[in-house]
């Protein structure tokens, strides 16, 4: 049996050292001083709304996944910017075929109200899943998996319908984290580094310190407060002033003017956060081949990067894996403005002249600039675009996919297989093109069960070949995080999965008086 090649960075007597990680510093820039217990944070992010949830299964905000890893333990986490897995509830992960796989869990393991952490609630958190009343958002995860049973007290047996290397790496997204067994509706009770004093959907999220947290020495902070304030300029506002220390969601126009201000900072993280143009394939003209390739033509990436984001934003090729990610495909020629073949495509196609709607709203980052651009390019070659600035409240569930040019945001996923699988896939719900190809489908599941790093290399790397080509998404740009916080909040560090260093930073930072 061979274990899975996650980091085992300070894994010590079955417990991760959580010394040697908070020492790191991070992305505050290090300190000379040693990491100090004590501090009351406000954070603020850009959103919250009644529906805001303490079940991991359902989260579906940043602060949801904020408030979710600070309250539950998973069984891998993910570290630092590496995106290669780390053990965590789980002290080993072992496999021969990559369709069955043991998991031995950390011992000593306690919830929030004393009871040990044992296989059971793994086998329950894990199947849970599975139930579509429940709605969760990886229901589509647990359908690979066959079987889910206890071996022993602190044993679990994951078997799956068929081989997927990444399944250590999707044990790590926050909706997988670990709730008590027969808890049916999580109210908070994890094994996390936090407890829950307050919960007000909408309004408020206090947590306060686990002092019997698993791991050594974290977390520093006592107390953590979350909020959240929609409106960006008001949220850098109360940064300023003192009223919060740490917020996300920073425009880009507003780095300068945070770190203009020697008591606060600007956490930069590239990510593969992408705002994309979706034209579905199941509506005309946008169905057509020559309209997708004119649309991509017509997009001026450097300039959406410099004017929309300030250079805040890495050029993206119309497909979804970013250059620093494992699988990208580096041959894959550019696509760049080319405003003669745009032209070339829509008179081919028989679309001059022709006027379409594109719905875009701030929800969905820059798509209202976007917009302007795609408006202005889209005269030059004959079309008439006219665009629908619609509010951001109910974006999602009134325009999102339900018009033929709407705009999306997605955010990054740790695995190929999973963003493949989330938004590419010919069944996904979240197809948002309505794109459909049946090889892109066989090679998605020879690449879940590969073992050959090499090969999976070469199917990733076609597959995004064909959604450069083919799919009804234009990609111009990958959009870094910004987050802004007081000098005074240490240890924090950039992990390109999220926002607040990746969603988990209350269980590193520590507050400097």
């Amino acid at each position: 049996m061979t274990s899975f090649p996650f980091t085992r960075r300070a894994a010590i007597g079955g417990a991760l050292a959580g010394a040697g990680i908070l020492a790191l510093g991070g992305c505050s820039g290090g300190t000379e001083k040693a990491p100090r217990r004590g501090g009351l944070v406000r954070v603020a992010g850009h959103a919250a709304s009644t529906s805001d949830t303490l079940d991991p299964a359902k989260g579906a905000t940043t602060l949801d996944y904020v408030r979710h890893h600070m309250l539950y333990s998973g069984l891998t986490c993910f570290e630092d910017d590496s995106l290669v897995p780390s053990l965590s509830l789980a002290r080993a992960i072992e496999t021969d075929d990559r369709i069955t796989w043991h998991i031995d869990l950390q011992r000593g393991v306690r919830f929030h109200d004393g009871s040990e952490l044992t296989a059971q609630d793994v086998v329950h958190s894990l199947l849970r899943h599975k139930d579509p009343e429940l709605g969760s958002k990886v229901a589509f995860v647990a359908e690979q998996f066959a079987e889910v049973r206890s071996e022993g007290r602190f044993g679990v047996v994951v078997r799956l319908n068929s081989a997927n290397a990444d399944l250590p790496n999707m044990l790590a997204v926050s909706h997988m984290l670990i709730v008590k067994a027969g808890q049916e509706r999580p109210d908070g009770t994890g094994s996390g580094p936090f407890r829950l004093e307050e919960f007000n959907p909408a309004v408020r999220t206090i947590l306060v310190r686990n002092g019997e947290y698993w791991i050594p020495d974290r977390p520093k902070l006592d107390r953590v407060e979350l909020i959240a304030i929609p409106d960006e300029v008001s949220r850098v506002n109360a940064l300023l002033s003192g009223d919060v220390q740490m917020i996300n969601a920073v425009n880009p126009r507003s780095v300068r003017r945070i770190q203009a201000d020697p008591n606060y900072r600007t956490m930069i993280t590239p990510s593969s956060l992408f705002t994309n143009l979706i034209m579905r394939q199941d509506s005309l003209p946008t169905g057509n081949p020559d309209f997708v390739q004119a649309v991509k033509l017509m997009l001026d990436r450097p300039l959406i990067n410099r004017a929309i984001f300030s250079d805040f934003a890495t050029i993206a090729n119309d497909q979804p894996i970013a250059a620093f990610q494992p699988y990208f495909n580096p041959n894959i020629p550019q696509t760049v403005l080319d405003i003669d073949k745009a032209r070339w495509h829509v008179q081919r196609a028989g679309l001059t002249g022709v006027r379409l709607p594109v719905f875009c709203s701030t929800a969905a980052a820059g798509s209202v600039d976007m917009a302007s651009i795609l408006q202005e390019y889209g005269a030059r070659v004959g079309l008439n675009f006219a665009v629908n600035r619609m509010p951001a409240d109910g974006y999602w569930s009134t325009h999102w996919m339900r018009h033929p040019m709407t705009f999306g945001n997605t955010n990054p996923r740790p695995t190929a297989d999973l963003l493949f699988s989330m938004f590419f896939a010919s069944k996904a719900d979240l197809n948002e093109s309505g794109w459909k190809n049946e090889r892109f489908d066989r090679l998605l599941v020879e690449a879940r069960a590969g073992g050959d790093e090499a090969l999976r290399a070469e199917l990733y790397g076609e597959m995004q070949q064909m959604i450069h080509d083919e799919c009804g998404v234009a990609i111009p740009v990958f959009l870094s995080f910004i987050d802004g916080y007081d000098r005074r909040l240490k240890g924090l560090r950039s992990v390109p999965l999220g926002a607040f260093a990746g969603y988990r930073f209350a269980e590193y930072a520590w507050w400097d008086e």
